[in-house]
């Protein structure tokens, strides 16, 4: 499954029109106006954004009944940057929240010259080190940002542009170039939300105004501000997150439903339970694995929508899935890495492991420490020993539970940062792939795209 399964709504902002030196222009007059009453009137505190070289008089404007009020001068209008992140900014960016992924660098207020009011430049966090790869993964980003109308700055632009009543921010993902996937952001558009919380998925939507140059995404949007004079926030994120929260759901329902039975495969490095849904009575086993890769997203919106089939989570009972029940015993893994989705990583586990490269042990690469060689010189015959409980317990855990059970047929279900399409590819780079495992997989395509129109054969990667 792959970001162009989904239809999100729409995204629309409208930005308040204003002549390019018309913000300059307005500050100048204020500040001016503070400089000539700042000798008649006794000195305020200094505001702690950066220091300021004279004392200023409070102004005040009202917006909607409520005033808004400013002592700051030219001095401390400069630059609010990553040396002073926590004085009372207008802008604060947080990724303190299951999944988050987003770290401040930078945050700049900007003339009347230019189309927005402040420019914020944050950058994607890193996966850990990837031991069999030999490289740091990142991509996938999620962050709140918050506007705080009562900060010097904010009233400041506020009073500047009349009845102005939004904040217009310009976002600079400043890392974008050096992702593991930096191609995909070409044409790409961020999700957003205003919601409250981001685990809303139908609040999702895409910016208008994304734009890849330079190695850096950027895309604008306008912070109203709130009618109660509140914080203004938005959630930004590379696909819309999957949270813990609401994978627990899923499976509760998925345990009160009738004809399923909710069970762990064993624990996570961070101790969390990696469930798996049992559903059906047939006498051929079909595992199903979501989101081994946990920026993949929406390979567990994927789960989410089989396991409603299946079950009738939604209240709809449909002929298919009971013929699929009687035919198939389903074993279906919503999350395989719940530690990786928890702490918003692209690709890894909590121990940094790539879980789609430890089914089975691996030549290692010369400098990889994780070998088992007999004559230990990390030579020719060194090896990647895995799955292992220590690096990678969730492959460990679920190929023991497939032995146990027997596999006729098995899903992996991801999600590619590139293709907007839904397609499958093979195993062909398996020993095993012949002309069986290949006639299988053309039929079950064939199927797949005469049952959903979504589903398609000709473009997928290269076998």
């Amino acid at each position: 499954s792959s970001r162009g399964k989904y239809t999100w709504k729409p995204f629309l902002a409208t930005v308040p029109a204003k002549s390019a030196s018309s913000l300059s222009a307005s500050l100048r007059d204020i500040l001016e106006q503070n400089d000539d009453k700042a000798a008649a009137t006794t000195p305020s505190p200094p505001i702690p954004v950066v220091a300021s070289s004279s004392a200023a008089a409070p102004l005040s404007t009202t917006i909607d009944g409520r005033t808004i009020t400013t002592t700051t001068t030219a001095s401390s209008l400069s630059t609010l940057d990553s040396e002073n992140p926590y004085t009372d900014p207008i802008i604060t960016i947080s990724d303190s929240y299951d999944s988050g992924n987003g770290e401040f660098v930078s945050l700049h207020l900007v003339d009347g010259h230019e189309e927005e009011d402040v420019r914020v430049h944050v950058k994607i966090k890193p996966d850990p080190f990837t031991t069999l790869e030999n490289k740091r993964h990142f991509q996938y980003f999620s962050f709140r940002s918050t506007l705080n109308p009562n900060s010097p700055a904010a009233s400041i632009i506020l009073l500047s542009g009349g009845e102005k009543k939004s904040v217009k921010v310009k976002y600079v993902l400043e890392n974008a170039g050096e992702a593991s996937y930096a191609d995909a952001f070409e044409g790409y558009s961020t999700f957003v939300t205003t919601n409250v919380t981001p685990f809303d998925s139908d609040s999702w939507g895409r910016v208008e105004d994304a734009k890849y140059e330079g190695g850096r995404l950027s895309w604008t949007h306008v912070h109203a501000l709130e009618e109660d004079g509140g914080a203004s926030s938005a959630y930004f994120a590379y696909f819309p997150p999957y949270s813990q929260d609401m994978h627990l759901g899923l499976v509760a329902k998925c345990a009160e439903a009738k004809g399923a039975t909710v069970e762990s495969l064993g624990p996570t490095i961070d101790g969390r339970e990696i469930d798996f849904v049992t559903v059906g009575t047939g006498p051929r086993t079909c595992w199903i694995i979501h989101r081994q890769h946990p920026g993949e997203s929406m390979a567990e919106f994927y789960a989410e929508g089989l396991l409603n089939r299946l079950l009738g989570l939604d209240g709809t009972w449909d002929a298919v899935a009971e013929k699929a029940r009687e035919l198939y015993t389903f074993r279906i893994v919503p999350n395989i890495n719940p530690d990786g989705s928890s702490r918003g990583y692209l690709r890894t586990n909590a121990a940094g492991q790539n879980l789609n490269r430890e089914w089975c042990p691996s030549p290692a690469p010369s400098t990889n420490n994780n070998i088992d060689d007999d004559d230990d010189d990390g030579g020719d015959n060194a090896t990647y020993d895995a799955p292992t409980l220590e690096r990678s317990p969730e492959v460990y855990h679920l190929l023991r539970h497939m032995d146990r059970t027997g596999c006729d047929a098995f899903l992996d279900v991801h999600g590619d940062e590139e293709l907007p399409f839904n397609f499958l590819a093979g195993s062909q780079g398996m020993s095993v792939w012949g002309k069986r495992l290949e006639s299988l997989h053309g039929a079950f395509l064939a199927s797949y795209e005469r049952a959903n129109a979504d589903v398609q054969g000709k473009v997928s990667y290269e076998p």
